[in-house]
């Protein structure tokens, strides 16, 4: 069941995804509570499973990394666990969904350049079937889904 959080919960979680470094003073500030009451609210978000971890997000051109490339995989039959494993394995995978519809797998590779795409993908072709688009620009860049807050829907 979908939690629902009031507007300061709401306030709280949408700075935290912008900044998960501030403190919780200037938290507090900017929501209008205290630092300790701000404490308490992301305790309770914690407790409730709606905050399951707080992270970093890298500028991956500062890391050497200038190409990004979606891949969608489909196995062979039977081999399923084998590419799985070989996703696993290898680090430029960024992340993978598992997937309906023709593919099984959608996953997202940072590269140095596109000479790499040809080392990291080499060792799917024996198992899978897959189609690589290199990524020009995000449209979006991750963010949170509407919440719902209490007395709203949406």
């Amino acid at each position: 069941m979908a939690k629902v959080l009031d507007h300061l919960d709401k306030s709280i979680l949408a700075i935290l995804d912008v900044n998960s470094r501030l403190s919780l003073s200037e938290i507090g500030k900017q929501v209008g509570l205290s630092g300790p009451a701000v404490g308490e609210r992301i305790k309770t978000l914690l407790n409730q499973q709606v905050i399951d971890s707080f992270g970093v997000k890298l500028n991956l051109r500062a890391l050497g990394y200038t190409i990004e490339a979606l891949v969608r995989i489909k196995p062979i039959s039977g081999q399923l666990r084998k590419v799985e494993q070989l996703i696993r394995d290898e680090p430029r995978f960024m992340f993978c969904d598992r997937v309906t519809g023709e593919d099984c797998y959608i996953a997202r590779l940072a590269l140095r350049d596109i000479a790499e795409l040809d080392d990291v993908m080499l060792p799917l072709h024996d198992c899978a079937e897959t189609n690589t688009s290199i990524v020009k620009s995000s449209v979006i860049e991750p963010r949170l889904p509407p919440v719902n807050i209490k007395g709203q829907i949406g």
